[in-house]
Parts: structure tokens; C-alpha cells; sequence
């Protein structure tokens, strides 16, 4: 086999968009351009790898573990370019982080002065609810993921970051008889969940469980800023992270109410397979939070203390 890396590319990049006028406008290239090398890629195997049927490309099932083999090579290859431009005093290459959504308020304060020190690291950063960040850690689509709840079907080792901290919140002024959490569920006044799936979600079900409740007025969205949202336009109360009401706190515009058995505490950890060998870029950024995490937390979230009970 004489294939080249730049047919891997193309193959890839084809399986990826299953179609060649995606990939070739990807890729910056022409139609005729990319189905030439589709073709020289193709005329290596014996099977197959792809297949049109109507106008639909589809990538057989022999195409799909080239596919695989082609992003484990690629991948190889990025990580030994990694490693010489690491040897040359230059940090080069991705981040890859996978996020619960409320890490959208944590995740960028730990990666700003880092990404300022090495201009030349691209980072990745999804955004997601807990399910899918899980997901991503154990096909290892991503290098490192951000969670307050650690899986316990998976080995990982962590870094922890900051405390998370789920509170009742609700509008300023909200009548409560008691620190009970039973004389709220039983009001007129709705109560907002986060999606299934959702971290928060998990925690909160499990303490309004463990309070031998019942919920029967609620409504449900699937972010956090849209439960903040609708706490500001006096929809409900929720429990939720204070850790992205910085602004409606400080601001008075939403209250935490003191409930038996709040806050809901755990930890914001970064976590990695055990074992995981690190591109030179994942090791830096991990030494970096070893060495800065301190510095960072009382930089950008002394205002968080403020609100701890």
C-alpha cells in the first residue's frame, strides 16, 4: 500500500460529511479534485469503502474501520508533530475539554492566561449536559472533562477546581414559613428543573428524594440560564448552582433562601482516563492548573465565598 496522509485527510474528512462536495468545501479543495483521490485511496483495497445509492454517499461497513484506523494514524501523527515543536519551545496543538453546561461559568477563568502564555494551542471546548460529557470521556473523543458528579463505571484520575455548591433560589422577597423543604413543594409557586441528564438534575432529584417529597407543580428546561431566566421573569423557584448567578446575586435580583439540608455540595473536577498518556499540550495545561489553581480561584471567584451558606 502506498497511500499518502493527505488521502487519510480526504477519506476522513469524506467519512465525516458523506458527501464529497462537503468535504471538499471543508477541505478547500474541488469536487473532481477529492474524487481523485477517493479514487487512488480506493484502488489500494479489494472491499469497497464507500457506496451511492440514489445520490446518497454512505461508507461501508469495511470503509467504516479504515476510517478508524485512519483517525488513529492521524491522531499519531499530530502527537509526534506535538512532541517536536514541544522540544522546540513551541506549544502547539489541541485542547480538547468536554464540559457540563455549568462549567461554561468555570472552564474559560482556568484557560484564559494559558491560552494567552501559548497563542498557538487550539482548544476545543464542548459544552454539554452530563450524559454527553460522559460519553465523550469514554470514546475518548475528548481529553479531559469537566464534572461535579465522578462516574463510578469508569477509572479516572481528577484535579479538583472548585467547590459546586446547589442552592434554593428563588425572587427576592419569596415567602417561606420554614427552612422546610416540604412547605415550598406544596405552594402555588412552581419549581424549575433542569433536563434529564443534567448533573444538576441527578443531585437535585436525589435530595428532594431523600426529603421524602413530592413535586407536582414544576416545569422543565434544558439549560441553566434558561431556569435563571424564568426565576427572573417570576416563573418559579429552582435549585440550582450558584456558581452562575455571580451578577443577579451581587445585584440582588435573585435570593438564596436557607433550606434544611442545603447547599447541595460537591466538586468541580477536571478528570482523565487513568493512565492516559497526554499530548504535550493536555500535560502543560494540567501542570499549569497544579501550579496557578490558587492564584485563579482567588482572582476570579472570591465573590463565590460570599455565598457559601
Amino acid at each position: 500500500m502506498h497511500y499518502t496522509l493527505h488521502q487519510l485527510q480526504i477519506f476522513v474528512k469524506i467519512a465525516e460529511k458523506k458527501s464529497i462536495t462537503k468535504a471538499a468545501e471543508e477541505l478547500h479543495l474541488t469536487q473532481p479534485a477529492i474524487s481523485i483521490q477517493l479514487k487512488n485511496f480506493q484502488d489500494q483495497f479489494p472491499i469497497p469503502l464507500t457506496e451511492v445509492i440514489g445520490r446518497q454517499l454512505y461508507v461501508t461497513d469495511f470503509g467504516k474501520e479504515i476510517e478508524k484506523a485512519a483517525l488513529r494514524i492521524l491522531a499519531e501523527i499530530g502527537q509526534l508533530q506535538n512532541t517536536v515543536n514541544a522540544y522546540n519551545g513551541q506549544l502547539v496543538g489541541k485542547l480538547k475539554i468536554s464540559a457540563v453546561s455549568t462549567g461554561k461559568y468555570l472552564m474559560p477563568y482556568f484557560l484564559n492566561d494559558f491560552l494567552k502564555m501559548h497563542p498557538q494551542v487550539e482548544l476545543q471546548l464542548d459544552v454539554t449536559n452530563k450524559s454527553r460529557v460522559i460519553a465523550a470521556l469514554e470514546s475518548n473523543e475528548t481529553d479531559l472533562a469537566l464534572v461535579s458528579i465522578i462516574p463510578d463505571n469508569m477509572k479516572v484520575e481528577k484535579l479538583e477546581l472548585l467547590p459546586n455548591r446547589i442552592h434554593l433560589v428563588g425572587p427576592p422577597g419569596m415567602k417561606i414559613e420554614n427552612k422546610d423543604m416540604g412547605s415550598l413543594v406544596n405552594s402555588s409557586i412552581p419549581m424549575i428543573f433542569r433536563e434529564k441528564g443534567s448533573g444538576t438534575r441527578s443531585a437535585v432529584e436525589q435530595f428532594i428524594s431523600e426529603q421524602d417529597v413530592q413535586i407536582f407543580n414544576k416545569l422543565e428546561l434544558t439549560s441553566n440560564e434558561a431556569v435563571k431566566q424564568a426565576i427572573l421573569a417570576g416563573l418559579g423557584y429552582s435549585l440550582m448552582p450558584a456558581i452562575g448567578l455571580r451578577n443577579e446575586l451581587i445585584l440582588e435580583q435573585l435570593e438564596i433562601y436557607p433550606i434544611n439540608g442545603l447547599p447541595l455540595q460537591s466538586n468541580w473536577n477536571l478528570i482523565w482516563h487513568s493512565g492516559k498518556k497526554f499530548s504535550p499540550v493536555t500535560a502543560a495545561f494540567i501542570q499549569y492548573l497544579h501550579d496557578q489553581k490558587s492564584t485563579l480561584i482567588e482572582r476570579y471567584f472570591s465573590w463565590y465565598e460570599q455565598f457559601e451558606h
